[in-house]
């Protein structure tokens, strides 16, 4: 029983000497903006035939064509993966009365390509579609490494934070003390830039400009106020 009274009256010292600490809370914003150097893009083909082996066989046919153009381009194997390939039953829902009615089958095989050679993202587009492509998912750009950037981000964001923390004490009249905690709220991943199939044509190269991203982190600090 003396044990616990003990315990009992160490965690009242503790939390009465928490409760007397005083503290800024600030939250540091950091950003850094690249030139991203690879594209992703979402692509896939679609046939729809009376049978299914027929649906399956052109959709085979496409695809081998397309994959084929895309490694003569220089996209290597690992950089080529099949995300989706399906098979469903196509039905005629338009007979008043009577049930629905199996009038043959779709098949789909999408793929998703990453192009690290920006050079060629405009020639890789053209050929897919040329090649029988016709459901495009979209592209965004990004970085192989994008880690140092993630970094750069997290440093600025830190910066910022002890910025505002010693603004918000000058302003108050008071003295920043030390770091109490530090709590991480992540980094925020570059939005993906959308881009419509009907946006490029089959038969020529379409040209893209690549732009810049940004990535950027945030981080709570927690000072105490020092005493004067």
């Amino acid at each position: 029983m003396r044990f616990v009274l003990v315990l009992m009256a160490l965690w009242a010292v503790v939390t009465a000497a928490q409760a007397e600490t005083r503290m800024i809370t600030v939250t540091g914003q950091g950003m850094t903006e690249f030139v991203p150097d690879m594209a992703v893009i979402t692509l896939g083909v679609s046939h729809q035939h009376e049978t299914a082996r027929e649906a399956v066989a052109d959709v085979a046919v496409t695809s081998g064509a397309m994959l084929t153009g895309l490694s003569n381009l220089g996209v290597a194997p690992r950089d080529m993966q099949t995300s989706n390939l399906s098979l469903s039953q196509i039905w005629d829902h338009n007979s008043p009365g009577k049930p629905a009615k199996n009038i043959g089958y779709e098949a789909n095989n999408q793929v998703t390509v990453r192009v690290k050679d920006l050079a060629v993202l405009g020639e890789i587009l053209g050929h897919v579609t040329a090649a029988g492509a016709n459901r495009f998912q979209g592209l965004h750009f990004a970085l192989q490494n994008p880690q140092p950037q993630i970094d750069e981000a997290r440093r600025r964001a830190i910066a910022d934070g002890k910025a505002r923390a010693k603004l918000y004490a000058d302003a108050a009249g008071v003295v920043l003390g030390e770091l109490i905690e530090i709590r991480d709220a992540g980094p925020d991943a570059p939005r993906p830039m959308a881009m419509a199939r009907d946006s490029f044509a089959a038969d020529m190269a379409m040209p893209i400009a690549k732009g810049e991203l940004s990535v950027s982190a945030s981080v709570v600090l927690i000072y105490a106020i020092a005493d004067e």
